[in-house]
């Protein structure tokens, strides 16, 4: 039961604070008009609780999911496979809501209502495939679908993401590199060729003169990074700065083929699991819209609802926004006609699985020669600028 802690007022001006355990806030406030007290303040304890215990991960999410699955499959009651998840779950967060939920569906509530209170472990669209589950009497096969489900898109998402490491390693290595070679080498080299009094060639004094600004204006420079990346950020987060970067992503050369067959194949998955599972149509588009992580093509995804709500198919408006590739929208066309979405999408997402497996083999390959152009332009650049007033200064003794 979830614990509230409160500040109220009693009759005579005095404060009183205190802990109490109900079933919501509601509850708090009815217990404390009982004892004529004037409610000033009330903070949700388990919440704050949640916090400090850490973050649900998607693979524990799974396993839960399976286990529960299983559990329901063999026949055991609702509340008793909780009970046990909630006790054998090594995960503290996930434990803590899985007693809540317990208490909840305790109390009178529908499994996916209870879930729908924490939508930090459950998304919306599980707790919808779990409402289909209950309606239709196959809990446990909508939770191993859940499960599979989730696996498949966190394999994807990992994939995206890990394209995307190798050349943030190479950059952050360059950049350190840069910095060092800015902040502490060329310095030697500057006092050594001051000493000197020869005239240095333009790289040197270009390398020189970055080692300088660098020296002097770090924090401005630093200033400067900082606030692009906070501005960049904060208008990714209005809903046109999100439309226009999502678009130039997908424009970009390989990165952006990376990116649309990631989220085809999400899209897809989501919505052929969905359709199988028995949620409607109308509201698997929506959800999936939610899921897609791209606004251009979440989009696109909540036109083609406005035309089913219309009467019209959900192929056309895909095809208008020239998001989606003619293939996949030739094979929606079909399984809307022969009745088969849910087993066509699934297709698409398996075939387009493979493909974002080419496209990231593919991004790789071409990043690693422009790495290590890039590396050996910039860090190779600086050591030859150094070097060449020593090679005058050998011509010159000579």
């Amino acid at each position: 039961m979830p614990t509230f802690a409160y500040t109220a007022r009693a009759a005579g001006g005095e404060l009183k604070s205190a802990t109490i355990d109900a079933a919501s806030k509601d509850d708090v406030i009815a217990q404390l008009r009982r004892q004529r007290l004037t409610l000033v303040k009330i903070e949700d304890e388990s919440k704050k609780k949640s916090k400090r215990l850490g973050r649900i991960k998607t693979r524990d999410i799974v396993i839960f999911t399976r286990q529960f699955s299983t559990m329901i499959n063999s026949g055991l009651p609702l509340v008793q496979a909780l009970d046990i998840l909630s006790k054998q779950t090594d995960n503290k967060a996930l434990a803590s809501v899985t007693r809540e939920v317990v208490f909840d569906v305790e109390s009178g509530h529908t499994l996916a209502d209870a879930l729908r209170k924490h939508p930090k472990a459950f998304t919306e669209l599980y707790v919808n495939m779990v409402a289909a589950g209950e309606a239709g009497g196959i809990l446990d096969t909508i939770l191993m679908r859940l499960a599979t489900f989730m696996e498949k898109n966190d394999a994807l998402i990992r994939k995206v993401k890990g394209a995307m490491i190798y050349p943030g390693v190479i950059m952050s290595v360059a950049f350190i590199a840069v910095t060092t070679l800015l902040l502490f080498v060329i310095p030697v080299f500057q006092k050594m060729f001051g000493s000197v009094g020869l005239a240095l060639p333009m790289p040197t004094r270009i390398v020189i003169g970055a080692s300088n600004l660098l020296k002097s204006y770090w924090w401005l420079m630093g200033g400067v990074g900082a606030g692009v990346v906070t501005f960049l950020a904060r208008y990714y987060r209005t809903p046109d700065g999100k439309l226009r970067i999502d678009r130039m992503l997908l424009r970009v050369p390989i990165l952006g083929d990376v990116l649309r067959k990631s989220a085809v194949s999400r899209f897809t998955r989501t919505l052929g699991t969905l359709i199988s599972s028995g949620v409607s149509i109308l509201d698997g588009l929506e959800i999936t819209a939610k899921t897609a992580g791209n606004r251009v093509i979440q989009d696109a995804i909540m036109a083609s609802r406005a035309s089913i709500a219309g009467g019209d198919t959900i192929a056309q408006p895909l095809a208008k926004s020239k998001v989606f590739p003619p293939m996949v929208i030739s094979m929606i066309s079909v399984g809307e006609q022969t009745g088969g979405l849910d087993e066509m999408l699934s297709k698409i997402a398996d075939f387009y699985d493979e493909e974002v497996d080419a496209a990231v083999t593919g991004l790789l390959a071409a990043l690693e020669p422009l790495m290590i152009v890039f590396l050996g332009v910039v860090v190779g650049g600086m050591v030859v600028a150094m070097y060449l007033p020593i090679f005058d200064m050998i011509n010159a003794v000579q």
